[in-house]
Parts: structure tokens; C-alpha cells; sequence
């Protein structure tokens, strides 16, 4: 959630933030609820106060004449009361509503951009590799196989869900505890077995909701299935205050994720890459706000670190402002290489949300008796299914059999192909 104080304090670089968001100019609206808000706070305050005063002259009265008619004015001001606090409580509700709807404003160091295409390429990693052969993707690599089954999955649960079986079911596996043994071992996160099912103020807090509904599966018991463990592991700090010394708060979790995706039908739906249901590795920062940013570098090269263990070539790039998501202010991108697409495509995001996670959830933390707001940070360390994507296209062998990259066989009883 935005700082409304700091909207009505700084108007024009409110405005400006919207624009960059691609908004029309928000601050004077925002402002004159803020104000209409104040009004009604005001008048309760002097309500109340009068009130006391005059219980206090009711108690101290000895005329019955006059003690009657303090009561009455008592009693009035009881009716009035009520009304204004109604205000209160619906101002609130306009106010916060309002500021829900509304993405995080970006850092000033994000790119202006249109499109992907705008994206800023900061860095690669790794040699591609040339094949001697005519390349398969990895939906043809693994329906050879016999290891990915497609149509079972289809006649069982709709389109774009999938069986792994045996030796890929075994990667997967395998794939999962390596993350979380990685980000355990080199960022010191904690690991966490989380729910899989959440309640409204959960991805309120964390930006999924209201704007993303369509996108998130839900349930009849008013409860919906994650999208991310974004979701389970910011929330853990929720109405809490914190201890600045005991920061930063570092989380790791492997859970499945569900997205609905609606507005993704026909795009880029071949194969593992936009599943209904897909496993994903999450690493999530909670720390004071002086240290966000050399704490999104730091998440960062958790995630590298896993591609490079796996000798998979990468690029990285931040994200021009059309492209950051709608509760970050940054975000890098860290972008495998796919030899069937001849380019690189999407396997973690990085987002530093600065303080706007921790307004929506009420989260803050205590610094020498003055209460902050944290930054939360987030990413994918890594996506499973897009890993296995990259490992059995760069791994391929011309005999259509895939190398299983040395980092991971010791977690697959020393296999040496699928």
C-alpha cells in the first residue's frame, strides 16, 4: 500500500510516480480523501471529548433539573457519535479500497520502457552450446522418453497440466531439494513447509488481491490455492512488530502454485512452460529499510548461484518500468537459454517491494523505540518446471538421451542419463 502521508506531503512526485505506473494523476484525488477523512476524525475527537466533559459535569451535579438535562445532551451526543463513527469506519474503508487498487511506486533507477523489449540486459552467464545434431524441444525429448504425458493429464484435468513419471519425476524431485539445499547452504534462509491454501487478507497483503482474481484459483470454503509461497512466507510477519536486531528474516519454501492465468490463453502454452499447477522453489528477504537493495543483489545471486551449480547459460535483466509487477518498485529477471526458442526465456524474478508489502500487512519492526515499516523482497530460486525445460534441451544427446548435469547426481543414486 502506498504512503498516503507522503502523497499529500509530495504531490508532484506523487504524480509523477503515477504516470511511470501509467496512471493519470492521482494526488489530488487521494488528497481530498484524505482530507475528507481528517474532517470526520476531527469532529468525532471533539465529540468525544465534549462528552467526557459533560459526563464528568453529570457526576459532579447535585441538581436533579440540571443533572436531567445533561443527560439528554448525553444522550444526543450518543446519537451523533454513532453517526460520525459510521464516517470514520466508511472514510477508512474508501480511503484504503482506494490505495489497494493501486501498484507500487517504482524506484527511480528502473528503466522508462514500453515493453520487454525496453528490458536492460545487465549481465550473461555461460558458453551456449553448439549442437552437432538437429535439436529436439523438451516436450519431443520427453514424450520419447516416456517420461512426460501430456494427454493423461488433459483427459484427468483439463489442458495445461501434465504427468512426470519415473526418471523426470525423479529430476523433479531431485531438482526441488537441490534449491532448497542451496538456498539453505549459501544464504543461511530458513526452510519452510507452508500451506497451500490462503485466505483473502493474506493475498490482500500481498498484492494479489483485489487486482489479480481472475488469475488465482478459489475455492468454495473462501479460501484460495497459492500462487506463490511469496504469499504464505511474507504473511508470516503479519500485525507483527518486529525487533530491528533480529533482521533480516531470510525464508526458503518448495511448494506447487496454481494460476488460472486467464489472460494467457494461446500464449506460450506448448509444453511445461505456463502450467496451471508448477512447481517453485521461493526465497523471500524481510529486512530494515536501509539494506533492501543490497539485500535484492543478494537474492539475486542466491538464484545465479543455482544456475551457474547447474552450468546453465543465463542472462539477467532489469526490468523497464511497463514490466515491473504490480506490488514491486524493482525487479531483475534472470532468463535461461532454451536452444529450441534460439533465445532466453523467463526462470525467476527478483522484486524488491521497499515498504509496501509490510503497509498492507501491518508488519513493522523496532528501532531504538521508533516503529518502521520493513521491505520485503521476493524470488523464485528457482522455477522447477522451466529448469527441467533448460536441462533437457541443453543436455541432449543425439541418441535423444539427456545427461543429468553432475550437481545433481548424487540426489538421483549417481544416474548418469534419463
Amino acid at each position: 500500500m502506498l504512503d498516503i502521508k507522503w502523497i499529500i506531503n509530495n504531490p508532484k512526485k506523487a504524480d509523477e510516480a503515477f504516470k511511470r505506473r501509467g496512471l493519470k494523476p492521482l494526488s489530488n484525488k487521494l488528497i481530498d480523501m484524505g482530507k475528507s477523512r481528517s474532517k470526520v476524525f476531527v469532529k468525532l475527537e471533539k465529540l468525544l471529548e465534549l462528552r467526557n466533559k459533560i459526563s464528568k459535569e453529570i457526576s459532579n451535579t447535585k441538581d436533579s433539573s440540571k443533572k436531567k438535562e445533561l443527560i439528554n445532551k448525553v444522550k444526543i451526543l450518543k446519537e451523533d457519535i454513532s453517526k460520525f463513527q459510521e464516517g470514520k469506519t466508511s472514510k477508512n474503508s474508501d480511503l484504503d479500497n482506494f490505495l489497494m487498487e493501486l501498484p507500487n511506486f517504482l524506484d527511480e533507477s528502473v528503466p522508462d520502457g514500453k515493453n520487454e523489449n525496453d528490458n536492460l540486459e545487465i549481465k550473461k552467464f555461460g558458453d551456449i552450446k553448439e549442437f552437432d545434431f538437429k535439436i529436439k524441444d523438451h516436450v519431443d525429448i520427453g514424450e520419447n522418453l516416456g517420461l512426460l504425458d501430456f494427454k493423461s493429464a488433459a483427459n484427468v484435468s483439463g489442458s495445461r497440466f501434465v504427468y512426470l513419471k519415473n526418471n523426470l519425476s525423479k529430476l523433479e524431485r531431485a531438482l526441488t531439494n537441490f534449491m532448497i539445499d542451496s538456498n539453505v547452504k549459501f544464504g543461511e534462509f530458513d526452510e519452510f513447509y507452508t500451506p497451500y491454501l490462503v485466505n483473502n487478507e493474506s493475498l490482500l497483503g500481498t498484492g494479489q488481491l483485489p487486482k489479480f482474481d481472475s488469475d488465482i484459483f478459489k475455492t468454495r470454503e473462501n479460501l484460495w490455492l497459492i500462487p506463490t509461497s511469496e504469499v504464505t512466507l511474507i504473511n508470516l510477519v503479519r500485525d507483527k512488530i518486529l525487533d530491528k536486531k533480529d533482521l533480516p528474516f531470510r525464508y526458503t519454501a518448495y511448494t506447487p502454485c496454481f494460476r488460472s492465468e486467464a489472460g494467457a490463453a494461446g500464449k506460450d502454452t506448448r509444453g511445461l512452460k505456463r502450467q496451471h499447477q508448477f512447481g517453485k522453489v521461493e526465497i523471500v528477504s524481510i529486512v530494515a529499510s536501509e539494506n533492501s537493495n543490497d539485500e535484492h543483489l543478494f537474492l539475486l545471486s542466491a538464484a545465479e548461484k543455482i544456475l551457474q551449480d547447474l552450468k546453465l547459460p543465463y542472462r539477467v535483466c532489469e526490468l523497464c518500468s511497463a514490466e515491473v509487477g504490480f506490488a514491486a518498485k524493482k525487479t531483475f529477471d534472470i532468463e535461461v537459454w532454451v536452444p529450441s526458442l534460439k533465445g532466453y526465456m523467463e526462470i525467476s524474478s527478483i522484486s524488491n517491494c521497499g515498504d509496501f508489502q509490510s503497509r498492507r500487512i501491518n508488519a513493522r519492526y523496532n528501532d531504538n523505540n521508533t516503529k518502521h515499516f520493513p521491505h520485503t523482497l521476493n524470488g523464485s530460486a528457482l522455477a522447477v518446471g522451466r529448469t527441467i525445460i533448460a536441462i533437457l534441451e541443453n543436455y541432449q544427446n543425439k541418441d535423444g538421451s539427456v545427461d543429468i548435469p553432475e550437481v545433481l547426481k548424487k540426489y538421483m543414486n549417481n544416474q548418469e542419463r534419463l
